[in-house]
């Protein structure tokens, strides 16, 4: 019950929302966490059983607020990015947005020599198209909050990487699609930043490096890219930090 007395400035805000995709994987979930301390979250993914385990932990970690209550609380969006008819139907149904994360990508390892038509078109539509086209779905929301639009990007988008020509192409792409957003939408005051890690101990990076040669102790951990998007969300008001490179803290040359 409401306190008869009580004003709106005595009754608490409604946090800033944050969307992540991705948030079914190594990186994305510790985004999720890393931002569940000061926003609501929206975990984007595919996998329903991750989604609901990573709901939990973060209402414990903020008081227990049920997810999708309407009242603060968390919530997941079990889906798949390039479906732009749920994506659509989502977005509508919000109110307010104040960062979109979009961590969600695939990678595989496929030279020219190796890739067919089909494997480039499911990088670009994963990596590329569906971060454009929810960011367009949601410009109306991070135009009202002046908010944050950042796009995980990728090493590989600045340097070559052996046998990964359609990968590092879609995350060359991700990065221009950045660069223009930023400009097109500085009149409206929305920041536009790219974080490009190095190695990370992911799933995804499993699946690249074979088992024999994999040493999780040389690579970045998902927990340090989500502290490097902190230091970028929490930025003062009057600065956009555009370009993080996040490298391991001794490089290695190829994966």
């Amino acid at each position: 019950m409401t306190d008869p007395g009580s004003t709106a400035n005595d009754r608490p805000q409604d946090p800033p929302v944050a969307l992540v995709t991705g948030a079914s994987g190594g990186m994305g979930g510790e985004i999720a966490r890393e931002l569940s301390a000061t926003h609501r979250v929206i975990a984007v993914g595919r996998n329903r059983a991750r989604l609901e385990a990573l709901l939990v932990s973060l209402d414990g970690a903020s008081g227990g607020a049920s997810a999708g209550s309407g009242h603060g609380g968390h919530e997941a969006w079990v889906l798949d990015v390039t479906d732009e008819a749920a994506i659509a139907d989502r977005v509508a149904g919000l109110d307010r947005l104040d960062v979109l994360v979009h961590a969600a990508a695939i990678a595989r390892t496929y030279g020219v020599d190796a890739a067919e038509a089909a494997d480039w078109a499911e990088h670009f539509a994963v990596n590329v198209t569906a971060p454009a086209v929810l960011t367009r779905r949601t410009l109306p929301l991070l135009r009202a909050s002046q908010g944050t639009a950042v796009f995980i990007g990728s090493g590989a988008s600045t340097r070559p990487v052996p046998g990964s020509a359609v990968y590092a192409a879609s995350k060359h792409a991700l990065r221009a699609v950045a660069d223009v957003l930023r400009i097109d939408e500085e009149p409206h005051r929305i920041r536009v930043v790219t974080i490009a890690p190095g190695q990370t101990d992911t799933e995804m990076l499993r699946g690249l490096v074979p088992p024999e040669s994999y040493d999780p102790e040389r690579y970045i951990r998902p927990e340090s890219v989500a502290a490097a998007l902190r230091f970028v969300v929490d930025a003062p008001a009057d600065v956009q930090i555009t370009d993080i490179a996040v490298r391991p803290r001794q490089e290695i040359a190829r994966i």
